[in-house]
């Protein structure tokens, strides 16, 4: 069990039967009154954010999330499976609970993978990756008005905006967090 008042950020506890991650606390001792923990906190399932706030001897059952990297291996339909790296086991993991920055995830990439009692509920790719231009328009010399750019459809099916110097079958790093190219891979 864990008490309001050892609140701190990225703690995880159970609330209403719902998993909740501490995003920002506060201790407030007003001159009147007792005092209290004002507390933001999102729902790590939803991903919901909501303030509120607790008497600081509020206790709640503390919420453990494992996060695991697991390669991810292939898709059958609307099942995608990652493999434990020690076990060598395949996990089926819903398509629902992917993101849309799953679309730069390619067979054998690394993704983690995090869990609550055994239930998986979210899955991050890396946070780099270099994938190669399989469609894209080509420049023209002289169009080089500053950051004009261009679609490119990558290897992994996904489209980003590229600058005008990319060609199909360069290879370049993208950003999965917002979606957007960084600059040519090495």
């Amino acid at each position: 069990m864990i008490s309001a008042g050892d609140f701190r950020n990225g703690v995880t506890f159970e609330m209403d039967g719902q998993v909740m991650q501490v995003v920002e606390f506060q201790h407030v001792k007003p001159g009147k009154g007792a005092a209290f923990v004002r507390t933001k906190m999102k729902n790590v399932i939803t991903g919901a954010v909501t303030e509120t706030s607790f008497n600081p001897t509020a206790k709640f059952p503390e919420a453990f999330v494992e996060r695991k990297t697991m390669e991810y291996s292939y898709n059958d339909g609307n099942l995608y499976y990652f493999m434990d790296m020690e076990t060598y086991e395949l996990e089926p993991i819903d398509g629902s609970i992917l993101g849309d920055n799953f679309k730069f995830v390619k067979e054998n990439m690394p993704c983690t993978i995090y869990s609550y009692k055994g239930k998986a509920f979210n899955v991050d790719p890396p946070t780099f990756v270099d994938l190669e231009v399989t469609d894209t328009e080509p420049g023209f010399k002289g169009d080089t008005a500053t950051n004009v750019q261009k679609p490119a459809t990558l290897e992994t099916g996904a489209e980003v905006k590229v600058p005008l110097f990319i060609n199909t079958g360069d290879r370049i790093r993208i950003d999965t967090r917002v979606g957007e190219y960084l600059e040519r891979a090495k």
